[in-house]
């Protein structure tokens, strides 16, 4: 067994198992590391805490000396927690979160609980979220809203700035907490002039029938397209994109104007469909589905509102 240290007693035949109390423990010195742990970079603990960089990177230091463990790994960009700060992690953060919980948040000075800030693709912001929320807003919630791309979203989760996100893809790593929103299904679409040359042309067909057409699509790398192209056509999408607009609705707008083809959430196109503004180029059996995820900041929320905005967003998507 290996000395008591400011982890307890720690097996040396695995990092991990930590089987006493620590003694000495420094309060400030776990606060900043549970940061560091869930931000998953020191830059991003210190946003959070308010904190320098090399304030942030000293006082790690400083607790992985007392620890006599490493606690992080340091990457290209950010850090990787050891299985001994998974363990650490594990025993503080609930504490921590307590207490928290009780020194902060709650009312502003003002009497009134603080907004929640909530971020996301800006069509389902639009579409899907603030009307969901409206009830809540004509309530009293006070609600901030950032739009943006998910990697970066999540990035900003992590390092404080927002309460709640929707990400497009599960988020990677043990530090964020998700869960399965909705399901958007897509569709490959066309104004009906564009859809009237492409009549009567099989499944097999229709991948070199639209290399003709001008693609439209919200990213250079057209990731929505080359999914669909996979999933459904079974092959490799080549060629790049006419027009991109990084909005669906731009993209939306563009394909009802003529513009080309795209593929575009169902939600998002349901009435142009309807009304016959767009036609669905291929109906296939199993169109490509992806999830939707909301994601909470770590730890305990102060904000009392953030889970009553998390709940009936949960509840909503049922029906998206």
């Amino acid at each position: 067994m290996g000395p008591p240290g400011i982890l307890g007693r720690v097996d040396t035949d695995s990092d991990s198992d930590i089987t006493a109390p620590a003694p000495h423990l420094d309060l400030n010195l776990l606060r900043t590391f549970l940061a560091v742990y869930r931000a998953g970079s020191f830059t991003g603990a210190a946003q959070l805490l308010g904190l320098s960089q090399p304030t942030v990177t000293t006082q790690m230091r400083a607790l992985e000396r007392q620890a006599g463990r490493e606690l992080f790994e340091r990457l290209p960009r950010g850090v990787a927690p050891t299985a001994v700060a998974d363990a650490l992690a594990a025993r503080i953060e609930g504490p921590l979160d307590e207490l928290a919980a009780v020194a902060g948040g709650g009312p502003t000075p003002a009497g009134r609980v603080a907004p929640v800030h909530l971020a996301g693709p800006a069509e389902a912001m639009c579409l899907r979220v603030l009307p969901a929320l409206a009830p809540l807003v004509a309530d009293g919630l006070r609600l901030r809203v950032a739009t943006g791309l998910t990697d970066p979203l999540l990035d900003e989760l992590r390092a404080g700035r927002h309460d709640l996100v929707l990400a497009t893809t599960r988020p990677r790593g043990r530090t964020l907490v998700s869960a399965p929103l909705a399901d958007e299904e897509f569709v490959l679409a066309a104004a009906p002039g564009w859809a009237d040359r492409l009549t009567g042309r099989s499944a097999a067909d229709l991948p070199a029938a639209l290399a003709a057409v001008p693609l439209v699509t919200y990213a250079e790398d057209l990731p929505i397209a080359r999914r669909y192209w996979r999933h459904v056509f079974g092959r490799r999408l080549s060629g790049s994109a006419a027009l991109t607009v990084p909005d669906l609705r731009g993209v939306l707008a563009a394909v009802v104007a003529g513009a080309g083809f795209s593929v575009l959430p169902r939600y998002l196109c349901a009435g142009e469909l309807a009304s016959g503004a767009l036609v669905a180029l291929h109906e296939p059996e199993d169109p490509p589905i992806n999830t939707v995820f909301l994601v909470q900041r770590p730890g305990a929320p102060e904000n009392p509102d953030v889970p009553r905005v998390r709940d009936l967003l949960l509840t909503a998507g049922r029906t998206w």
